[in-house]
């Protein structure tokens, strides 16, 4: 994105996590930061092809301002490993222009993976990528013998 003009938005943080805390404060944690889910599947009678993954995950996003004052669109692009797009999602943004100041977007990122691989979630402000954040999703079959349980190749 072009800060140039505006100087800011700027992203301070961008990652997907299984939960997010917002104190009273205002302080945020973020829970189990996750950039991989492996999926297994176990027994004789596991399928060759990975069968619809749930995936349920939050998605943080954290602006500061710079000198961008006023309200901004963040449009989030999900994008399959087929490099197909799944639907995107808009969220409106105030910013004050108050240089260290910010917004912080808590997202909840749901779906059913249906295909093994990475996904991307391009991140965009007004139509201009400020960042890419990765999902790989992993597939396992896993045969359990007398010796513990071996992936199955």
């Amino acid at each position: 994105m072009s800060n140039g003009e505006t100087g800011g938005p700027y992203i301070g943080a961008a990652f997907l996590c299984e939960k997010v805390l917002q104190e009273k404060d205002g302080v945020l944690s973020a829970i189990r930061i996750v950039d991989r889910i492996l999926h297994n599947a176990v027994g004789p009678s596991a399928p060759d092809r990975m069968p619809p993954v749930t995936v349920d995950l939050k998605m943080l996003l954290i602006f500061k301002s710079g000198s961008a004052r006023g309200r901004y669109d963040v449009e989030i692009r999900p994008v399959l490993p087929s490099q197909r797009d799944l639907q995107s999602v808009s969220l409106p943004m105030q910013l004050e222009g108050d240089d260290d100041r910010g917004a912080n977007l808590i997202v909840n990122i749901g779906f059913q993976a249906t295909e093994e691989g990475l996904y991307w979630f391009d991140v965009l402000v007004r139509g201009d990528s400020v960042t890419r954040i990765p999902l790989r999703i992993l597939y396992q079959r896993v045969s359990v013998g007398t010796s513990g349980a071996t992936p199955v190749h």
